[in-house]
């Protein structure tokens, strides 16, 4: 299977030239890394970095939630990363970010890619139920300027056998109409800086983020298990998500959990 590198002079250039992208300082691809999310993490001491962008063609340590690992041959994802200061926004906040990143990715992947794309909660994203891409953010800095990194790893080639495991999928064996790497990145990264700066300049507010999450959130309306912190379990009808993105199963409300949906019994 062809799998081309990602055109990283073109990435780069997309900063000056791009208006969609002007807002990133900086685009960057290496050829390998441990992590990106950990790379960019180690950067975040730096105060002057802000809105940059790493990508790798292959990561040999990627991780998920709940420390889950993250692999796939070289070139076959999208392994990226984005830091983002946070100046003026209350740190309370910025739980906000995965949802807001979630909602980006499925955009992004629903106009450019042309499949049928949409988030289990909380910022898993689906292809018919199947995962095609995980969201990872991690508060970098405490007091001061928050900074955060937001990780994205997106199945673009992989085929069935390559599958980290067998509820995933790739946009190849989706049929995405597009499934080259740079422009899918350029579409993932303009979505994200237009919903962040609406966000950031208060000209979108948490409750109209929420709602945009809602319509693009599948848990809603399945039954689900969800393995809470502490060992608790709690099984049932997931109502909706509230106005603070928490999951609303039976009217209690969870704002941590490993989610997984049920299938519905003959």
């Amino acid at each position: 299977m062809q799998r081309p590198p990602l055109d990283a002079e073109q990435l780069r250039r997309s900063v000056i030239e791009s208006p969609e992208l002007s807002f990133f300082s900086q685009i960057d691809v290496v050829e390998t890394t441990g992590s990106t999310n950990a790379d960019l993490v180690a950067r975040a001491g730096e105060p002057d970095t802000d809105r940059v962008v790493l990508l790798a063609e292959t990561q040999e340590h990627g991780r998920g939630r709940h420390a889950r690992t993250w692999v796939s041959p070289p070139r076959a994802q999208i392994a990226m990363s984005l830091l983002v200061r946070l100046r003026g926004i209350d740190s309370a906040a910025l739980g906000w970010l995965s949802l807001l990143t979630g909602v980006s990715v499925v955009d992004a992947l629903r106009e450019t890619a042309g499949v049928a794309a949409d988030l289990k909660w909380p910022n898993d994203v689906l292809i018919d139920g199947r995962k095609v891409a995980g969201i990872l953010a991690e508060v970098a800095t405490s007091g001061g300027e928050p900074a955060v990194v937001i990780g994205v790893g997106l199945n673009v080639s992989l085929t069935e056998v390559e599958l980290p495991v067998p509820h995933a999928t790739s946009l190849t064996l989706a049929g995405a109409e597009e499934t080259d790497r740079t422009v899918l990145v350029r579409s993932l990264l303009a979505e994200f800086a237009r919903r962040f700066t609406a966000w950031r300049d208060g000209n979108w507010a948490n409750g109209e983020l929420a709602a945009a999450y809602r319509e693009r959130c599948a848990t809603i309306g399945a039954q689900v298990r969800a393995e809470l912190p502490g060992g608790q379990v709690l099984t049932g009808m997931a109502d909706g998500v509230d106005d603070a993105g928490r999951l609303l199963i039976g009217g209690e409300a969870v704002s941590a959990a490993d989610v997984t949906h049920l299938r519905a019994e003959n």
